[in-house]
């Protein structure tokens, strides 16, 4: 008869090899809102290339369907209420795919928009940009979005190359298109409709008075008094530009979109900018072909199935979900079922790394990229720092395993490893941590500076308590294994890394997250990187937030944290507990080797909730981005819980 653990242990493995691709890799969903994919659609239908498919236009309301809250609207991510931005911009879209005003999708929707403070008239900025291109917001009443500040010397604190990538290349397209006012036409019939359905007598609103409002997710972060000046100045300038420095600044905005989606094999940084960067494209003069060719290449962010249709994902986590993966497949026995899963992974790991270097021509502003791991497959070649340490480390633990060597057709060759580190090494900042796509570029102030009313940490890629983690872990593994590879540079970068670690540890033992929720998830990561490298388990980084865990374990043995934890800045404990989130408790724990009780009522809790398929429910999101998204990850109440108890049989703690 097969014992529980065995049995438990079994199915999860079995279901996480259904969820690996026929090319070896995993991907899940990374589930946000609806805003991407309305921006998509409307994007279509403003370049003309127009009608969607007919499945398109059925999978696309099937989507808004399945999300839409009860009162009519739709949410700023999956565990809030409804927002202004999303819902105003659903609204549109739908009316534009031909929804009828009293079809029963979007009739309650139009209650909901007029009972909100302020109505439509008060959507925060992102969203006023959007029904300006549109036709349906005046620009008087969007925030001033200078592209002349790309002309600045680079010195400037605040030079747009200075912001983090995707707040950048969003500067780009925005600027781009408020400069030159741009306006796409909708028709003026419906357009005439949706400006009387979204403000009544659109003639009599005073758009001017709207633009100094904040946005719905307001005082997250204090508005800045100079910003508050800047905004109150630069509509003057608005009205008389200067036209020379005016169109030298477009161009140079326009320039930088269009190298990004020469570098990215059209995909772009992401959606977001890459749906502008067609826009502006458009207008620049660019053949209306090589424009719909730009559009087309973007179809790499549809996500489409018959559960929930079609929507856009802000990213794709391939080579991330794949690196724990393989982890959690490390952890288990070596049956003949998993052995040939952990080949085929290992080699599209391999080859989603980026061997060469960007084109001068087109690297204007950027870091090198050479070795280094993207969030997704590479093509559109905007590596991390973390994506690259967490599948160095799994491809490094690999090679441990002479068990494994047979299914190794073509190891990486030690050039590649190299390579990877030096890219790693790359993206640490002065301050020991490491930031995410880039080194820190702007000056520390710059990171608190409320650039959107929407995100409150989106304006520089600073250093990150899991991405200094991350890669303190691989250079850690790396150092052990290639003690001859510069070692001095090695070594202190491991030291720098780990000393901002335990400078980032709160007097309650737990670590702040930037890119997950939020103090469990940086748990795991912390507690792997200081083990890793060399912290004794009874050091005060260590067992401070193993101390921790343990007081935040919830009475069904289990872990669970609201994501309202991260704007909260404190411990927000959630009513459920989650199974990504137990899963890092009990990894950390276990790592840490100690705590066997909780341990034990950890594992207890997976199994008791773990589906019939294997699997475990989904729940709440466990990611966050910029401080405001929460972010369902699909994969991860499969891959954690299954890495958890893999460690946890494997320890005779099962």
């Amino acid at each position: 008869m097969t014992s529980m653990p065995a049995a438990t242990t079994a199915a999860s493995t079995s279901h996480l090899l259904r969820l690996q691709h026929d090319d070896g890799r995993w991907e899940g969903e990374m589930v946000w809102n609806t805003m991407l994919l309305s921006q998509y659609v409307l994007t279509h239908r403003m370049l003309e290339h127009w009608p969607l498919r007919g499945s398109d236009v059925r999978a696309v309301r099937k989507h808004y369907e399945v999300t839409q809250l009860p009162d009519g609207s739709w949410p700023f991510h999956p565990d809030s209420g409804g927002s202004v931005d999303v819902t105003a911009l659903a609204y549109v879209t739908l009316r534009v795919l031909g929804v009828l005003a009293d079809d029963p999708l979007v009739a309650r929707t139009r209650g909901w928009m007029a009972a909100q403070p302020g109505g439509v008239l008060a959507i925060p900025s992102w969203g006023r940009m959007w029904l300006a291109l549109a036709g349906l917001y005046d620009y008087r009443g969007v925030t001033s979005i200078p592209a002349e500040l790309v002309m600045l010397p680079r010195a400037f604190p605040l030079h747009p190359y200075r912001l983090g990538c995707h707040t950048r290349y969003a500067y780009f397209g925005m600027a781009w298109l408020q400069g030159r006012k741009a306006r796409f036409d909708l028709g003026e019939a419906l357009t005439i409709r949706l400006r009387e359905e979204l403000f009544g007598d659109y003639a009599s609103v005073d758009f001017g008075r709207a633009r100094g409002r904040d946005g719905e997710v307001q005082a997250l972060v204090p508005s800045n008094p100079v910003l508050r000046f800047v905004n109150r100045v630069l509509p003057i300038y608005e009205r008389s530009p200067l036209r020379r420095l005016r169109n030298a600044a477009l161009r140079r905005c326009a320039d930088r979109l269009v190298d990004d989606l020469l570098a990215s094999q059209g995909q772009g940084l992401s959606p977001v900018t890459s749906l502008l960067a067609c826009l502006v494209m458009a207008l620049d003069g660019v053949p209306r072909e090589a424009v719909h060719a730009a559009l087309d290449a973007l179809n790499v962010w549809e996500w489409k199935d018959e559960l929930e249709g079609l929507r856009v994902v802000g990213q794709r986590s391939s080579a991330w979900d794949t690196s724990f993966a393989l982890r959690a497949l490390l952890s288990l026995p070596p049956s003949p079922a998993v052995v040939p899963a952990i080949g085929a992974a290992y080699h599209w790991l391999c080859d989603a790394q980026l061997e060469q270097e960007l084109d001068e021509s087109v690297r204007t502003g950027r870091d090198g990229v050479a070795g280094g791991w993207c969030f997704s497959d590479g093509g559109h070649r905007w590596p991390v720092s973390d994506c690259t340490a967490e599948a160095l480390s799994a491809l490094l633990l690999i090679h441990d395993r002479p068990d494994l060597s047979k299914a190794l057709v073509r190891r990486l060759p030690d050039s590649r490893i190299h390579q990877a580190v030096g890219f790693v090494l790359a993206r640490q900042n002065a301050d020991g941590g490491f930031g995410a796509y880039e080194r820190e570029r702007a000056p520390k102030g710059a990171a608190r500076l409320r650039l959107s009313d929407m995100y409150v940490d989106c304006a520089t890629d600073h250093s990150h308590v899991e991405c200094t983690a991350s890669c303190v872990a691989a250079l850690a593994r790396f150092a052990s294994r290639y003690p001859d590879h510069c070692s001095a540079e090695i070594e202190a970068s491991i030291g720098s890394g780990v000393d901002f670690l335990v400078r980032q540890q709160r007097s309650d033992g737990a670590y702040p997250a930037a890119w997950g929720i939020n103090f469990t998830y940086s748990a795991f990561f912390v507690v792997e990187a200081l083990i890793t490298a060399g912290v004794d388990r009874t050091h005060p980084g260590v067992a401070g937030v193993i101390d921790w865990l343990v007081d935040h374990q919830k009475t069904d043995g289990g872990w669970g944290e609201h994501c309202s934890s991260v704007l909260a800045g404190r411990y927000v404990e959630h009513p459920e507990s989650q199974a990504a989130m137990t899963a890092w408790a009990l990894l950390a724990l276990m790592r840490a080797g100690g705590q066997p009780q909780a341990v034990r009522r950890g594992v207890a809790f997976l199994t008791a909730l773990r589906s019939a398929d294997g699997g475990w429910p989904r729940q709440s999101a466990s990611g966050v981005l910029f401080g405001t998204v929460a972010l369902d990850y699909r994969l991860y109440r499969d891959i954690f819980p299954a890495w958890a108890i893999g460690v946890a049989a494997g320890s005779g703690l099962a």
